[in-house]
């Protein structure tokens, strides 16, 4: 080879590798800016916290504080396929839920969300914790790999799982913490306030009596995949304090289901239904 093109190609090859390295930084033939192949999610600061929502309803503080929290959001879309996700169906049921609580009066209502934010599940059950909440409801929808499973199941909470579909349940739902494979963490203050205290048997007995009487309340207006309380040791649940239940109101991977929960007649009925056992609810323990 030619002496001199040998000192070309030595000098050549590197500003060429260079030129290529800056065309793939700038999204060009690669991923680089601009391109989504990295997942990135703000978060807040270390030792920092959010802010708490609007609690709406009656201004006085006496009144039952029910917060009301619309599972996944943001970067975490939940279960479904196509236009129809989780985490869209799980703020319109809450939104309307809250509507049918504040039409009646007499109890102050907060969403943990109301627009397609994420948050860390022990945000979730923090929030209701500084609002001092009377009553946690986290709202979701159920999927499986074929749409023959559907209707609602109401969860409370236990280290061990009522089977293990609910165990595999939690898994996926307490999943919600992690990013790009990675486990996401909260501060220590956070953790010390979500550590369980399963002595307080008070909390416990009180989130099962709200459960069952969201079953009642169903009473063949929603269909049911599980007739019973089901338990499951879901992280959002884990309030010492807080009486707090999960309701996974049908299958969003069942069309039927899907069809129901996402029609304006499907949320007026969820609505009707969870408003009520929540009256009920704080109608034995304080009279409203």
């Amino acid at each position: 080879m030619d002496r001199r093109l040998q000192l070309a190609l030595v000098l050549l090859v590197p500003v060429a590798v260079l030129l290529a390295m800056i065309a793939v930084d700038f999204g060009i033939g690669g991923p680089g800016r601009g391109r989504d192949y990295v997942l990135r999610v703000e978060l807040p600061p270390a030792g920092g916290r959010i802010g708490l929502p609007k609690v709406q309803g009656p201004p006085d503080a006496s009144r039952p504080l029910v917060v009301l929290d619309p599972g996944h959001g943001g970067h975490d879309p939940g279960a479904g396929t196509g236009d129809l996700k989780e985490k869209m169906l799980t703020l319109q049921l809450a939104e309307a839920l809250r509507d049918a609580l504040l039409e009646n009066g007499g109890i102050r209502v907060a969403l943990t969300r109301d627009d397609d934010r994420y948050l860390m599940l022990a945000e979730r059950s923090s929030i209701a914790r500084r609002l001092k909440a009377d009553l946690f409801l986290s709202i979701h929808a159920d999927s499986v790999d074929n749409d023959g499973a559907r209707g609602a199941s109401v969860y409370t909470l236990s280290e061990r799982g009522t089977n293990e579909v609910a165990a595999r349940m939690a898994a996926r739902e307490n999943g919600a913490d992690e990013v790009n494979g990675v486990r996401l963490s909260m501060t220590s203050d956070t953790v010390g306030n979500i550590l369980l205290d399963l002595s307080q048997r008070e909390t416990q007995i009180n989130s099962e009596q709200f459960a069952r009487l969201i079953l009642r309340e169903i009473g063949g207006r929603m269909r049911l995949h599980d007739p019973d309380v089901q338990s499951a040791a879901f992280a959002v649940l884990k309030s010492p304090d807080l009486p707090s239940v999960l309701f996974e109101s049908g299958y969003i991977s069942n069309p039927d289901d899907a069809a129901f929960l996402s029609s304006d007649k499907g949320r007026e009925i969820f609505a009707q239904v969870l408003a009520q056992a929540i009256r009920v609810y704080f109608a034995r323990r304080t009279g409203v």
